[in-house]
């Protein structure tokens, strides 16, 4: 009998270098997509995936995200005396259980397989999930259910997969293709960020994975990889030629990179559109602003 997926890994070690100065003083993962933090849609997605245990792979700076996670009793007490209940329920989405939620330290930025490995002793024997918190996905099935619901029927590894423009493919790790099955493919190779005349496909490994325990194995005696870092895509590509059992899935949703500038914008644009109460006066002013700077050209 294969083993429910009820722990997930969320690496949130990073800097976020790249949305400095904001990052200065703020973890990276609690910046907004509209009103809501990176964090909390790739938690709200793990809990909509059956996820009960969640292990935060931490660094130093990173209090803030902790604590974003805590109780707020005086917040929750003014809400309640107001009768804001709609936003005490926003609120207690945002609270985590005692017990429900861990914190691991990162002491050194060895990448994102390190990441994972220093986890090992939260995930034991069983299979687990890896979040990034930088790939939000607007999907109507949470992404990592849609896997979830596969690994039912396949066991083993999978990956979460999409397929990218061969210019920009050299920015990731890249499957090997052994069988194409649609949704599933079954997986002979994966490298990490070929050279384009090396890449093996086009089919992009993107931030959401399921894992068996060989993996965490793997990375014990993992050397560094590419970028001199501790690759997690080396770890799973051991495990295709051990095991045979690693599959990529084509899965249903539109991603966006929020690790990039450009890619927080977008997110921002299609999540605000989305939003009923945002909408309309949101949609009249990007058109204004659009007609304004083809007039302006």
């Amino acid at each position: 009998m294969k083993k429910r997926v009820t722990k997930a890994i969320f690496p949130v070690a990073g800097l976020g270098t790249r949305f400095l100065p904001a990052t200065k003083s703020i973890p990276k993962e609690i910046l907004c997509l509209v009103d809501k933090p990176l964090i909390q849609y790739a938690i709200d997605e793990a809990r909509d995936a059956g996820i009960e245990e969640f292990i935060f792979v931490t660094s130093r700076g990173k209090g803030a995200l902790e604590d974003y996670f805590d109780g707020a009793p005086q917040l929750e007490q003014s809400l309640k005396a107001k009768g804001k209940d709609d936003l005490l329920d926003i609120l207690m989405k945002s609270t985590m259980d005692s017990g429900e939620i861990a914190y691991v330290r990162q002491r050194e930025a060895l990448g994102l397989g390190h990441a994972v490995w220093c986890a090992r002793r939260l995930i034991a024997d069983e299979p687990f999930a890896v979040i990034l918190t930088d790939d939000v996905i607007a999907s109507e099935k949470p992404v990592l259910k849609q896997m979830v619901d596969a690994h039912e029927n396949t066991g083993g590894n999978i990956v979460a997969a999409m397929e990218v423009a061969p210019n920009k493919a050299s920015s990731y790790g890249l499957l090997d293709i052994k069988e194409d099955m649609g949704s599933l493919v079954s997986v002979k190779g994966m490298v990490e960020k070929p050279k384009p005349e090396d890449a093996p496909s086009n089919l992009a490994v993107i931030g959401r994975y399921i894992l068996t325990p060989q993996i965490l194995n793997n990375l014990d005696t993992q050397e560094r990889g590419a970028g001199g870092e501790i690759q997690l895509t080396d770890a799973i590509a051991k495990e295709i030629e051990n095991s045979d059992n690693v599959y990529g899935f084509r899965f249903e949703g539109q991603r966006y990179d929020c690790g990039s500038k450009a890619g927080f914008l977008q997110a921002t644009v299609a999540y605000g559109l989305a939003r009923g109460d945002l909408s309309a006066e949101f949609m009249d002013f990007l058109v204004e602003a659009v007609e304004s700077r083809r007039a302006a050209q």
